[in-house]
């Protein structure tokens, strides 16, 4: 489990565990970022709104045995569901919980969060954001 000196140690966002996404130059609107070790991603959906200047992602992100995730924040909401595997997840304001395979989550717009892997197999997670588009999607916290 992590502790609050572990979530608080991440230094950068090199990988945005639920998203899978990399704090680069890839924006809510845009590109794929460059890939991350131990991590695979793909976007299932994209499209704008749901209002004038929000951009709805839909995401999937395999993440491998071992992997931490670095404290990031995204401009807009997370709503993640864990298809396989676990992941702890400390949410800024909230106690680190354990995720499981059948679990959903929030994360509030630009709240600091991070995550490490748990267990000896991958887990898989499918995340929507609803975010600013033009920002990146996620950033350091």
């Amino acid at each position: 489990m992590l502790t609050r000196r572990g979530f608080a140690g991440f230094a950068s966002c090199a990988i945005c565990a639920i998203s899978g996404f990399a704090a680069t130059d890839a924006s809510a609107q845009g590109s794929a970022p460059a890939g991350t070790a131990g991590l695979k991603r793909k976007v299932l959906s994209q499209l704008d709104g749901p209002m004038p200047g929000y951009v709805t992602i839909v995401a999937e992100v395999e993440i491998e045995p071992g992997v931490f995730v670095a404290r990031h924040k995204h401009p807009g909401i997370e709503s993640g569901y864990v298809v396989e595997g676990e992941i702890e997840l400390p949410i800024e304001g909230l106690p680190t919980k354990l995720y499981k395979a059948g679990d959903a989550f929030q994360v509030p717009p630009n709240t600091p969060h991070a995550g490490a892997k748990s267990g000896e197999k991958p887990v898989r997670v499918v995340s929507t954001f609803v975010v600013e588009k033009d920002k990146p999607l996620a950033s350091p916290a």
